[in-house]
């Protein structure tokens, strides 16, 4: 299978519903941050000790969440396609605050601002964050350029970028507590 087409050189993309749209759109500008958040976590995975194999699947699913959730904006609202896609409800923000819970349960309370850094993958992890941010960011421009508000599950979708956002928030502290390294404290 050839990795190259040549159907986008002329700056025009297919979507997953088949739409062919130019690839500055705001569907496509949303779902490429997605990809490069997708991406950054798979470094956050890649960055973390080999003792950490639970952690690293954990992250795993959170990518193939991230998949879930990119397709969907891969997608126009009404399209046909959309009934092969699986559903996305609110179960992954759900599974991310239990995820958060229990990691936040053995790290010291935080009472100050902290500076992202320390092990590189709590410096992955902070990247992510960053990243994430962004992708809600574009999401919300997508959603509110589109008539009727993108339905419940582009709700769903935003809900869990702004929960994965804390929850990378929590993995880059907890990375650093994993290593020894505690939290790079903000000194005034």
């Amino acid at each position: 299978m050839k990795i190259y087409t040549g159907t986008g050189d002329r700056g025009k993309t297919s979507l997953f519903s088949g739409e062919r749209v130019s690839k500055s759109s705001l569907r496509i500008e949303a779902y490429g941050d997605l990809d490069e958040l997708n991406s950054v976590m798979g470094a956050v995975a890649s960055a973390l000790d080999t003792d950490h194999k639970e952690l690293k699947e954990e992250i795993q699913s959170v990518q193939a969440m991230l998949l879930d959730a990119g397709a969907w904006l891969a997608t126009t609202p009404d399209a046909a396609s959309t009934r092969f896609l699986k559903p996305f409800t609110g179960d992954p923000a759900k599974w991310l605050e239990e995820a958060i819970d229990r990691m936040n349960a053995s790290l010291p309370e935080l009472k100050q601002f902290i500076l992202p850094g320390g092990h590189l993958s709590a410096s992955l992890a902070h990247m992510a964050r960053t990243v994430c941010r962004r992708t809600e960011r574009r999401t919300i421009a997508l959603v509110e350029s589109e008539s009727g508000g993108g339905g419940e599950t582009m709700t769903h979708i935003l809900v869990f970028l702004n929960r994965l956002s804390d929850y990378l928030f929590v993995l880059a502290r907890y990375c650093n507590h994993l290593s020894g390294k505690g939290d790079l404290l903000w000194v005034t």
